[in-house]
């Protein structure tokens, strides 16, 4: 597993043109995890890289080589939050192009899954080296949380991203 570096804000681009439309940035097919807990908010993890500042993400990473999307999040959220449940469908697309911790230029495509539990405590589950190094924490933000945060949370549209995969409240 890669570890979940998290990309800069999102821009309204489709996906790439086949080929790669000419650029020397890597395919990173990414999942990423909306986790959500009862009392409206969502887990970000805190990462300290030594050539950013630090910045905040949702849980997730790279979908390893034969994998599916919906696979690489369950698999994500055991790893990094402890928690062996299914993902359910995929409820956003984004394309966004970034560096990866280890200096790579990508072009990620990410799908998002939403998460709804009552509480959960988090206790990663097999965390890789470099994670274990850079993630040095986990928060549970409310939306006024994500608005007024002073470091950088990603996707940077966050709060949009929570408001339209809202649940249907009955």
């Amino acid at each position: 597993m890669t570890a979940a570096p998290c990309p800069p804000p999102p821009s309204p681009s489709a996906p790439p043109p086949p080929g790669g439309g000419g650029s020397k940035r890597t395919p990173r097919p990414a999942a990423r995890i909306l986790l959500v807990d009862g009392q409206d908010r969502v887990l970000m993890f805190r990462f300290t890289p030594a050539d950013r500042p630090p910045l905040w993400c949702t849980p997730g990473g790279a979908v390893d080589p034969g994998e599916s999307y919906a696979a690489a999040a369950r698999r994500e959220l055991w790893e990094e939050v402890g928690l062996d449940i299914d993902c359910g469908p995929e409820v956003a697309r984004r394309v966004v192009d970034f560096r990866t911790f280890e200096g790579t230029e990508v072009t990620a495509d990410e799908r998002y899954f939403r998460i709804d539990v009552d509480s959960c405590e988090v206790k990663a589950g097999d965390l890789t080296e470099q994670e274990k190094q850079l993630l040095v924490g986990h928060r549970w933000f409310s939306r006024n949380d994500i608005v007024a945060h002073d470091e950088t949370l990603y996707p940077a549209d966050l709060v949009e991203l929570l408001d339209a995969t809202e649940p249907a409240k009955g």
